[in-house]
């Protein structure tokens, strides 16, 4: 075992031992620790990670603000927490600075959250101007069926006999039905055209004789 992996072995077991019983702390790995401020569920409430380079802790450790948890948390308290643990940690290389830095959050978690939202105020924000946006292209005006319309024959003859876009009447619009037009008045044998009936022979004269 190096040098490097004794001083972390060595780390490991004093935080494990601090933190006994502590349900905001949380090993999640031999070089990778959590602790967790404020209230579960609540805005003011945020997970701090740490994990150890292989150098560490000639190096600083790794800050992490970029947790599920801290899907609440605005960018610019992640930014603040980081920013101020990292400046923390640089005084302290060379040495076991994990429980150290856990606890400078601690002391200054009042002034790292002040910028944070007393609720979740943000998050709904964001989710009603989503709603305001997407919700007039996804909305769309129901359309009624068009009903068709039952023409009557004079209301059909009606259309028939108006002009087309260019002003003239349709082909044919003056057309009749011939063989209607001859049913009606197709030709009758007239009474010139009868044969008159045949006579009847006159009687046959009486003889003198």
């Amino acid at each position: 075992m190096s040098e490097t992996e004794q001083e972390q072995e060595e780390e490991r077991e004093v935080l494990l031992s601090i933190y006994d019983g502590d349900p905001a702390f949380k090993q999640l790995s031999p070089t990778k620790f959590q602790y967790k401020y404020g209230e579960d569920e609540s805005p003011k409430s945020f997970l701090l990670e740490i994990s150890w380079g292989t150098s560490y802790p000639a190096e600083k450790p790794a800050v992490n603000m970029d947790t599920f948890y801290n899907k609440h948390v605005i960018p610019e308290v992640k930014e603040r927490v980081v920013s101020q643990v990292n400046a923390e940690a640089e005084q302290y290389l060379g040495t076991a600075m994990t429980y150290t830095l856990f606890e400078f959050v601690k002391e200054k978690l009042d002034e790292l959250l002040a910028a944070q939202p007393n609720n979740f105020v943000t998050e709904v924000t964001d989710s009603v101007e989503r709603i305001t946006i997407s919700g007039p292209q996804e909305i769309e005006p129901s359309k009624k069926p068009v009903k068709k319309e039952q023409l009557s024959k004079a209301q059909k003859r009606k259309q028939w006999d108006r002009v087309d876009g260019k002003g003239d009447r349709p082909r044919g619009w003056d057309w009749v039905d011939v063989v209607k037009h001859l049913s009606q008045t197709g030709s009758k044998q007239s009474p010139e055209h009868e044969l008159p009936a045949s006579p009847s022979p006159p009687p046959p004269l009486p003889s003198l004789g």
